[in-house]
């Protein structure tokens, strides 16, 4: 038996798993990734408003007194130490009548997207009151503002940059899950499965109850075990149906007393041998074969011995051709006949003699046969090419007329179309 192993192709279970496997465990690191990416955008925004918030209460004492005291020097300081953070794009610091004492502002215009607006479009504009304290016994005074603007391309970068970092990583963790997942699911299921695939892909029709059956480490009693059990008890019996059926139909074409072909096996191997001949133009040759005197011995020594007797001459006539190709067959009572497709007469005859001398050979006492002192038997031959035209029951008709001028002659004799041997 074949012990090959399939190997794994496309729409294979292993390839079917490894996909669906893979493309759960994308799907999955996405939508973690979504939302690690939701609760970042989450904790970038919180981060970013406590940063500007605390830089606004740090500066604010020093922008009110900036703004109080009118000086653009002190309030170009604040305004600057703002501006120098990367998140800030915009700032200015203005007295109480909204005049500026100190801007800052990028030399080019900043360019909005709908995903910095989405993420930071609620957050990017602060303006605060700046107060003042004139005196103890005095309310505050607002004695300015300071405006400022975040740079929501740097936010945004900054986003993406972190978005990267998530998905990459997602990614990779999505792709070193699959890959223990789909070695799990191999060894322990898939591998056991294509193995029971394996041993029935290799199992021989004709023997199907001699399948190698797997040995599952593991699965002798959960659902796989029991799957090869039911596998092999469904094998066992189909093997059971096939050796009735083959009994069935050796029965049907064997001859119960002599072992060798019935006179139906005999008719079908003829009429298919004879097809066949007459499409390849092929010669083909039969032999009647008759035992002599077979009467008399019977009457004489006994059905039980005349019964061994024919048991005896089939064995010796069957070892004298192929079976392979030609067919020795009991044709009726001490009568046999021997089909030779693909010889013409010259081997025929050739074969006859084997037989002949074959029955000979036996050396049977035949004390009461009215020709010779031991078992003999009479052939008669007849042979077509493809020159002739005869049919096949005028070619089987013609074998046993020769038998009955072989018989006719004398016994012990073959005889032919042409000549007496």
């Amino acid at each position: 038996m074949n012990k090959t192993s399939i190997p794994l192709r496309s729409g294979s279970l292993t390839s079917k798993q490894a996909l669906l496997t893979i493309l759960l465990a994308i799907l999955i690191s996405v939508i973690a990734g979504s939302v690690e990416l939701f609760n970042h955008a989450l904790s970038m925004r919180q981060n970013v408003a406590q940063r500007v918030e605390q830089q606004l209460a740090i500066v604010s004492g020093a922008a009110a007194e900036a703004a109080f005291q009118l000086n653009p020097d002190l309030a170009h300081q604040i305004a600057y130490g703002l501006f120098s953070d990367n998140e800030i794009a915009e700032v200015a610091i203005r007295d109480d009548f909204g005049s500026p004492l100190s801007e800052f502002a990028p030399t080019e215009a900043v360019e909005s997207s709908w995903l910095s607006q989405r993420l930071f479009g609620d957050m990017l504009h602060y303006q605060i009151p700046l107060n003042y304290y004139v005196a103890v016994d005095l309310p505050e005074a607002v004695v300015g503002e300071v405006e400022l603007r975040l740079d929501e391309q740097r936010l945004t970068q900054q986003f993406l940059d972190r978005s990267i970092s998530v998905v990459g990583s997602s990614v990779l963790e999505a792709f070193i899950l699959s890959l223990l997942i789909i070695a799990f699911f191999h060894y322990f299921i898939t591998r056991p499965l294509l193995k029971v695939h394996d041993a029935i892909a290799h199992a021989d029709p004709e023997r199907p109850g001699e399948w190698d059956k797997p040995q599952l480490r593991g699965h002798r009693h959960d659902e796989l075990g029991h799957l090869v059990d039911s596998l092999d008890h469904l094998l066992q019996a189909f093997q059971q149906g096939l050796d009735q059926r083959d009994q069935l139909h050796h029965l049907s074409h064997i001859d119960g007393l002599t072992g060798v072909a019935n006179r139906r096996h005999f008719d079908l191997f003829y009429q298919q041998q004879w097809k066949r001949a007459k499409r390849g133009a092929q010669p083909f040759s039969v032999i009647f074969i008759d035992i002599d005197n077979f009467k008399e011995f019977n009457d004489h020594y006994g059905h039980a011995m005349g019964d061994d007797t024919l048991r005896a001459v089939a064995q010796v006539l069957n070892n004298c051709i192929d079976p392979a190709h030609d067919l020795l067959a009991r044709y009726g009572g001490e009568e046999f006949v021997c089909v030779l497709p693909n010889q013409d007469e010259a081997a025929a005859l050739d074969v006859a003699q084997r037989l002949r001398r074959a029955v000979l050979s036996l050396a049977i006492p035949h004390a009461y046969s009215s020709t010779h002192t031991h078992l003999t038997a009479s052939m008669g031959v007849a042979s077509t090419s493809a020159q002739t035209t005869l049919s096949a029951a005028a070619l089987l008709a013609q074998a046993d007329q020769h038998l009955y001028h072989a018989k006719h002659l004398g016994r012990n004799r073959i005889e032919t179309r042409s000549r007496t041997a």
